[in-house]
């Protein structure tokens, strides 16, 4: 009798519990669940996923298509093209003091790739990573696929979610090796404060930690800590030597769908870093890369023009959730907003899942990002100004029902 579909679909699925129990125990995206209900209705507004609703600068999709036309269409070296890789240099060293060399430097599918070879350079199994949370939901997993065990370190809003270097010490073991920094934060919008870095460096030269620094949102920050300027935790005093920077083109360029990251570490680093690159990638895609070279070139006013746009959006979203009754932290660095949804009586998965059937409006449970951003909703503000008056006024209403306000 010959095999059917439904037959071939049961032997599957029973073969799924002999897969790996690493990734068997790995819950998906919080993220993209919402994304993809949002995805099947009409008329959503979302503001769900971490996405710049601009178009690529101009100047980046003309070299792209350049090169295409050109023929550039085979392998660059592995760590990336040399004058990309010189660019990105020159560029941390004018935006925030850092010195590294060409080699340093390796071009990734994005900034997840580079989390990842980062992950698989530093940590063996058992040892144990630190991650300040709320955070993205990529962070845990990476740690996890290397081997190591995660600590998550708990943040709060009463503390503009700062984490402390007290905070950290207190979770410090024997088994410590890697603490993970990503700031300005996703999902909080926070950007730790430079007396508080110094702090945390100082902790981490104790212990003889390594550091993990996602910057990736490094160019959009605003209000004091624009005036203040990102501080790059490499840039602090004995963090160079120990820390792997990763940064990348999707959120300050709008270059999400071009995936190209990097990660820069002191060279005796890198080479070790290299070997994880080089066997699952090659090389990031060669368009891309040259599109990433026009941006640091051609595009530094886009960046400045979108900076500004957020910073009008996020003024707007956050006013607007306040006046609604729902306490919202000022978010000053990437384009999202943390509001407090508890005066609801709702969790953070039925206010959400509420909001998307009710009103239209897509957004992520805080629970997503770790356990101190339950009682919390993530909003981003990459959408247009349009979008983030109708959805904030959709938010108020709902807010409103919820509690019984008259």
């Amino acid at each position: 009798m010959s095999e059917t579909a439904t037959d071939r679909h049961e032997e599957a699925t029973r073969l799924v519990g002999r897969l790996s129990s690493r990734i068997r125990t790995v819950p998906p995206s919080g993220i993209r669940r919402f994304f993809e209900i949002a995805a099947t209705m009409d008329d959503v507004i979302s503001l769900g996923i971490g996405e710049p609703d601009f178009v690529s600068p101009q100047p980046v999709i003309e070299a792209a298509k350049a090169s295409l036309d050109a023929g550039r269409t085979g392998y660059t070296a592995n760590l990336g093209l040399a004058e990309l890789r010189d660019a990105i240099a020159g560029e941390l060293k004018d935006l925030h003091g850092l010195e590294y060399q060409s080699n340093e430097i390796v071009v990734t599918i994005g900034a997840s790739e580079a989390m990842l070879i980062a992950m698989l350079a530093l940590v063996d199994p058992g040892d144990e990573v630190l991650i300040p949370e709320p955070c993205f939901v990529s962070y845990g997993p990476s740690a996890f696929f290397a081997g190591g065990e995660v600590v998550y370190v708990p943040t709060r809003a009463e503390n503009d979610f700062q984490v402390t270097a007290a905070d950290i010490e207190a979770r410090i073991t024997d088994k410590t090796k890697v603490l993970f920094l990503g700031y300005p934060n996703n999902p909080t919008g926070a950007v730790l404060r430079q007396e508080t870095m110094e702090e945390i460096a100082k902790l981490v030269v104790k212990h003889d930690l390594f550091v993990i620094s996602d910057e990736i949102y490094s160019r959009l920050i605003y209000g004091e800590a624009f005036e203040r300027g990102h501080v790059s935790v490499p840039a602090l005093e004995g963090m160079w030597e120990r820390t792997i920077l990763l940064g990348g083109f999707s959120k300050n360029y709008a270059m999400t769908g071009w995936r190209i990251g990097y990660a820069c570490a002191p060279r005796p680093i890198m080479e070790e870093m290299y070997k994880a690159h080089q066997y699952v990638v090659m090389s990031a895609p060669t368009m891309g890369q040259v599109g990433a070279l026009a941006a640091i070139q051609h595009a530094q006013e886009d960046v400045e023009n979108m900076r500004q746009s957020y910073d009008a959006r996020r003024r707007y979203i956050v006013d607007g959730l306040r006046e609604a009754g729902l306490p919202t932290f000022e978010p000053e660095g990437a384009f999202y907003c943390f509001p407090d949804i508890t005066s609801t009586g709702l969790t953070s998965e039925e206010f959400a899942q509420q909001l998307l059937m009710e009103e239209k409006v897509a957004c992520v449970p805080g629970g997503a990002f770790g356990p101190s951003g339950e009682g919390y909703l993530r909003c981003s503000y990459a959408t247009s100004m349009e979008n983030v008056q109708e959805a904030t006024k959709r938010i108020a209403r709902f807010a409103r029902k919820v509690r019984g306000d008259a």
